[in-house]
C-alpha cells in the first residue's frame, strides 16, 4: 500500500481505483466522505508533472462539516485549489488545467464591518457545479455559484462567477460565451 492510499483512507477520503498522484497534494476533509473522488483520476502535484508550470501543490480542502467536493471519473487536476464551504461538483472527464482555483464562497465577508466582527462568519456561499467533458484553461478562477455547462471549454486566466452553457467557448474576465460549439461534434 503507498503511504499517500493510508494517509486519505485514515482521513475519510473516497477515491475510486486507478487514482493515481504526481506529487504529493494536499487533500483535507473536514469530515469522512467529504470528498469523494471517481475512478482513474489524476493529480498533478509536483513541478515537473505539468510543464505549464504549477505554482503550488493541488488543494482540495473540505472546509466545513457539510461540505462536499465530488469529482468524477476520469478528471485530471493540475496544481489547481478546489476549496468548498458548501460543494463543488467536477463532472466525468473533465481537465483542470495549472494554478486553476475553485470556490465555493468569498473566504471572508464583504460588508466591512461584519469584516471586522468576524472575518470567517457571513461571507458569501454558494455551489459550484462544473459538467462533464469541460476543459479549464490555466490560471482561470471559477468563483462561488459558478455553473459551467458539458463540453465547455473556458479559457486560460478567465473569471466565471455565472452560468457558462453547454457546448461552448467562453473566455475573459468575466467569462463570457465567445464561441458556440456544433452540438453534433
Amino acid at each position: 500500500m503507498k503511504l499517500y492510499n493510508l494517509i486519505y483512507k485514515l482521513l475519510g477520503v473516497e477515491y475510486g481505483k486507478g487514482f493515481r498522484l504526481k506529487g504529493f497534494p494536499v487533500i483535507v476533509p473536514k469530515k469522512r466522505g467529504g470528498i469523494k473522488i471517481g475512478n482513474n483520476v489524476t493529480i498533478n502535484s509536483s513541478l515537473f508533472s505539468n510543464l505549464l508550470g504549477l505554482y503550488q501543490r493541488t488543494i482540495i480542502v473540505s472546509r466545513t462539516p457539510q461540505a462536499e467536493i465530488i469529482i468524477g471519473d476520469d478528471v485530471g487536476i493540475s496544481g489547481a485549489t478546489v476549496y468548498a464551504r458548501e460543494r463543488i461538483e467536477i463532472g466525468s472527464h473533465t481537465r483542470i488545467g495549472a494554478n486553476v482555483k475553485i470556490i465555493d464562497n468569498d473566504f471572508h465577508p464583504t460588508d466591512p464591518a461584519l469584516r471586522l466582527e468576524a472575518s470567517h462568519l457571513n461571507m458569501g456561499i454558494k455551489p459550484v457545479s462544473i459538467g462533464e467533458n469541460v476543459f479549464i484553461g490555466c490560471n482561470s478562477i471559477i468563483l462561488k455559484g459558478a455553473t459551467i455547462g458539458d463540453n465547455t471549454t473556458i479559457g486560460a486566466g478567465s473569471v466565471v462567477s455565472g452560468t457558462i452553457p453547454a457546448n461552448c467557448i467562453a473566455a475573459g474576465n468575466p467569462a463570457r460565451v465567445i464561441k458556440r460549439l456544433d452540438d453534433k461534434k
